[in-house]
């Protein structure tokens, strides 16, 4: 498998005007970060990991089958760079880790009987209102 940092040389980042914080510097300056990832042509990737990526964010890739994460939080570029490689690492990363299977449990005797119990006495409630509406 690849190591998470190897994998941050594949994406490709593009920095465009931000409507974020930054007052009046913020309509000069591109601190808003792009990050592009492409699953298909990543080498690092098996092609089982490139089905899976696929296949679990199909949602989120776009049409020319680039990932694409954006980010503008903070005033500077370096710091929105840094943020949005974060993102993109973890997404994968996530994307990557098998889902645990639920092992289906029983209920324990005890809560069996409990449960029961309490349906008997429900009923016992239930018919002495009957009987009492009933004699009227």
């Amino acid at each position: 498998m690849f190591s998470l940092p190897d994998i941050a040389k594949e994406f490709t980042y593009y920095a465009v005007r931000s409507s974020g914080k930054g007052g009046q510097h913020v309509n000069k300056t591109a601190t808003k970060v792009e990050v592009y990832f492409s699953i298909a042509d990543s080498t690092l990737l098996s092609d089982d990991q490139k089905a899976i990526l696929l296949s679990v964010l199909k949602d989120i890739i776009h049409a020319d089958g680039n990932l694409r994460i954006t980010c503008e939080e903070a005033r500077s570029q370096a710091e929105n760079k840094k943020k949005a490689t974060q993102k993109m690492i973890a997404l994968i990363t996530k994307a990557l880790t098998p889902k645990k299977k639920r092992v289906p449990t029983k209920k324990t005797k005890a809560a069996n009987e409990k449960r029961l119990e309490e349906k008997r006495k429900q009923a016992v409630r239930k018919s002495t209102r009957r009987s009492s509406t009933s004699e009227e």
